[in-house]
Formats: C-alpha cells, sequence, structure tokens
C-alpha cells in the first residue's frame, strides 16, 4: 500500500485499486428548515457530533443555512446564516441538502418541490406529507436525480424504513404490526393500570406534551395510519394509498372494555396493521385485544414497537421512543449520512420505497376493504337481564357461522337490570360480523351498541 502526498488516499502496489480515507473530500452542506423541537434536537445532534459523524461519513456536514420564522429557539446559531424565507434555502446553490422539519402539508410539499426543482437531495421527518403525496414527490425526485430519505418519518429514532428495505430484503414480508403512536399507548396504558377514564387521561397526556393540543391525528388513528402506509409500502412493494386505508380511534375504549379483556388474557393496544394476500393487502389501523403473553402487548407507555413476521426470519420486534427530539434526530442524521455516502453518484440510491418504480403498481397490491378482513373479535353487548337474552345473542352468530371461543355475563346494574355479555369469537370475515351486531343491536332487550374490538393473536 502506497500513501499518496496529498494525504488524500491510499492505491495498492499495482496502482488499480484507489482507497478514500480521511475526511478530505468537499464538505456537504445542509440547510435546515424549521427549528421546532425535532428541529433543535437535529441542529444540536449535528453539532455536537459533528467530528463522529464527519469519519463515519467520509466527510465533514456543515449547517449553512437555517430558516426560522421567529428567533424564540435554543440554539447557537452564531456564524450560521438564519433567514426568515425558508425557500431561499432550497435555492442556494451552496445548499446540497434540505431538511425540511416544518410539518403540515402544504408548505412542506412546495418547499421540497422547490428544492427538487433546484437539484437538492431532501431530508424529512414528515409522515403526512410522504402517506399522503409520496408517490408525486419520489417520481419528482427521481426526474431530476435527486434523493428523498424520511426515516424519521415513521417510529421516531426506530430505524424501521432501513431494517426493511436493506436488512430484510432476502425476506418474504408476510405481516406487519406496530404500536406506532405514543400518545395512544400512553394513553390506554393509564387506562389499564390506573382504571382512568378515557378524557382524564387524555387532558394529562395534552399536559406532558405527549398530545396535541387538537389531539385528533393521535387518538383517531391518522397519525398511525401515515405511519401504517409508509410501511407498508415498503413491505410490499405497493403504492402509497393512505386514502384507502381503514382508521379506528381509541376515544371509545373504556376502563370496564381493558378490564374484561385482562380477565381474558388480553391487552388493548391501538395498532396499525397490514398483511398481503393474494387479493391485496390489509391496511388498518384501530383498537385491538393482544394476548398479553406477546411481547409487543407489555410495551407500555409512549414507547413505540412493531412487530415484522417474515418467511426466513420469523418474528422479531423493533422497539424504542417514537418521538422527541433527539431520537428522532438521529434518524435524521443517518439519512443525512447515507445520502453523503453517495452524493456524487446518488442513481446508486434505492427507490425510495425499495422497489423499482414498474413494480408498485401490481392489481394484487390493492388496498382491501375492511369488510374483507377476517379477525376474531371481542363484543361487549349490554342487554336487560332477561331470560332467552344470552340464547337469542347466539342464536344470531350461530346462523352467521360465527363461533364463540368465549362467553360470560355479569351485571352492571345495582338493580340488575342490565347485565354484559361478553363475547371472544373465532376468526369470521368482517361483514358477516356487520350483519351479526346490526340483528343483536335489533333485539327489544338490547340496551346500547355493540362494543367491537378486533383480536390480532401474531401467530
Amino acid at each position: 500500500m502506497v500513501k499518496c502526498c496529498d494525504g488524500g488516499y491510499s492505491v495498492d502496489s499495482d496502482n488499480k485499486n484507489v482507497f478514500f480515507w480521511g475526511n478530505h473530500l468537499k464538505p456537504v452542506k445542509v440547510g435546515i428548515c424549521g427549528l421546532g423541537t425535532v428541529g433543535r434536537g437535529t441542529f444540536n445532534l449535528l453539532t455536537r457530533n459533528k467530528l463522529l459523524i464527519a469519519d463515519r461519513a467520509g466527510r465533514d456536514i456543515i449547517i449553512e443555512q437555517v430558516g426560522v420564522r421567529h428567533d424564540n429557539h435554543s440554539c447557537d446559531t452564531t456564524g450560521i446564516k438564519v433567514v426568515r424565507d425558508i425557500f431561499e434555502i432550497a435555492r442556494d446553490p451552496a445548499i446540497d441538502i434540505v431538511i425540511e422539519l416544518i410539518g403540515g402539508c402544504d408548505t412542506a410539499k412546495q418547499l421540497i418541490m422547490h428544492a427538487i426543482e433546484h437539484g437538492k437531495h431532501v431530508v424529512t421527518a414528515n409522515k403526512a406529507l410522504i402517506a399522503e403525496h409520496g408517490n408525486e414527490l419520489f417520481q419528482a425526485a427521481q426526474r431530476q436525480g435527486v434523493i428523498i430519505a424520511y426515516e424519521a418519518a415513521v417510529a421516531g429514532g426506530i430505524p424501521i424504513i432501513k431494517c426493511l428495505r436493506e436488512s430484510l430484503v432476502g425476506n418474504k414480508i408476510n405481516c406487519l404490526a406496530g404500536i406506532i403512536n405514543g400518545t395512544g399507548n400512553f394513553i390506554l396504558t393509564e387506562m389499564g393500570d390506573k382504571q382512568r377514564p378515557f378524557a382524564e387521561v387524555l387532558t394529562e397526556a395534552q399536559a406532558l406534551g405527549y398530545a396535541e393540543a387538537d389531539p385528533t391525528f393521535d387518538i383517531e388513528g391518522i397519525d398511525a395510519c401515515h405511519k401504517l402506509t409508509i410501511i407498508a409500502a415498503i413491505a410490499f412493494g405497493a403504492p402509497l394509498q393512505f386514502n384507502k386505508a381503514y382508521t379506528e380511534g381509541i376515544s371509545a375504549i373504556t376502563p370496564v372494555d381493558i378490564g374484561y379483556a385482562e380477565a381474558f388474557g388480553y391487552r388493548i393496544k391501538h395498532l396499525g396493521i397490514t398483511r398481503q394476500h393474494s387479493s391485496g393487502i390489509e391496511l388498518r389501523v384501530h383498537p385491538t385485544l393482544l394476548p398479553a403473553h406477546q411481547p409487543i402487548a407489555s410495551m407500555n407507555g409512549a414507547l413505540n414497537a412493531i412487530v415484522i413476521d417474515t418467511d426466513a426470519l420469523g418474528q422479531t420486534m423493533l422497539s424504542g421512543p417514537g418521538a422527541g427530539s433527539e431520537a428522532t434526530a438521529s434518524s435524521i442524521i443517518a439519512d443525512i449520512v447515507d445520502i453523503v455516502r453517495i452524493i456524487d453518484r446518488p442513481e446508486a440510491a434505492p427507490h425510495p420505497l425499495g422497489y423499482s418504480p414498474d413494480q408498485l403498481n401490481r392489481p394484487s397490491l390493492q388496498v382491501l376493504p375492511i369488510t374483507a378482513i377476517e379477525s376474531s373479535y371481542y363484543l361487549r353487548i349490554q342487554a336487560q337481564d332477561h331470560p332467552g337474552v344470552m340464547n337469542a345473542i347466539t342464536q344470531i352468530l350461530s346462523e352467521k357461522g360465527i363461533n364463540i371461543n368465549a362467553i360470560t355475563q355479569k351485571a352492571v346494574r345495582q338493580d340488575y337490570c342490565y347485565a354484559d355479555v361478553v363475547i371472544i369469537t373465532e376468526k369470521v370475515k368482517e361483514a358477516l360480523m356487520d350483519q351479526a351486531i346490526q340483528h343483536i343491536e335489533s333485539l327489544p332487550d338490547i340496551a346500547a351498541p355493540v362494543i367491537r374490538i378486533r383480536i390480532e393473536r401474531m401467530n
């Protein structure tokens, strides 16, 4: 091995192979758009671990510009150009990578398209933008020969995108199921452990910063559905199809249901589930009963966890913080380094979804309607405590071909006029369960709408 006089690289004795070493290459300059929670974490981590990151990336990474609307941030931007117009960053010829951390869809989409048009690579943590507009953005990036990286868009610091697109590239993925919203998991954990009502725990989650002032995206499953849409596209080579997913929130879950579930050996989690069939893929987010012995059922508080079932590896689970300043920044910087390593040959980058574009529109990758899904069910039926009511309920289920796995009845009123009939069923198609519930609710002795929660046993 002979060291060249400039110290930049080495060559072997026959001068055929070149080995680059050190950080002699031209620095890569980034512009950070947004210094909110994640933006500050990214800025601080890039600054604090600058030398370590440069050693791993093979060249220096310099924060050239920061785009912020206000000066009320805690980052030391001395020597860094600060602008109010984030589109200025996308136009600046000195910038190599634009980091979009402003959130929302409209302005963020315009910013990324503007960056692409000016030949910039993009890193984003914006799951809503990728889930709803990713197909269009990826096509634009490919036309311009630039990269869009988005590891931080799903599950914060958990490297699920890299795992699916790279580590499991040799596996056929059968199913993924995940707790991918920390707010919902915190709420259900508190309700279960302390028998607290939903509204009370939601208020606490907002006070702790786990939930927004408008918590709709978290508690109604929209945030989780954005993430699941992205995961499913990578797992199965499907186009992003957020508008076809089934979404159900947790606001109707009560401590009563959590208690009954635990009595049957289950925990209730808000899951995103995607599974491939010959006829299409499942894409659904809803409260789910899980066997208490399953590792994912023990993931409590604001943690995220994703179970991946494959043909070669079997089942494996990734877990950790799904949000937070530096946890999410960890994924953003991983994306930056990935781009830096191939910045001079972006054609070597994989398609953002891990498949060639012509593989993304196969008919078998269409999203199945929820009525076509098969599942086991937890049913809670509030009925007048009269003779024959239980028989009437079980007769309806029998007529629909729905087998009962377990059943119990418990009086719930002081005067014992009403009782909860709780049933665990075997697997059945959702369309048949819809018909059975409609018939049960039409019985004169039924006092309230039937509570239905799907069951996944992760087999």
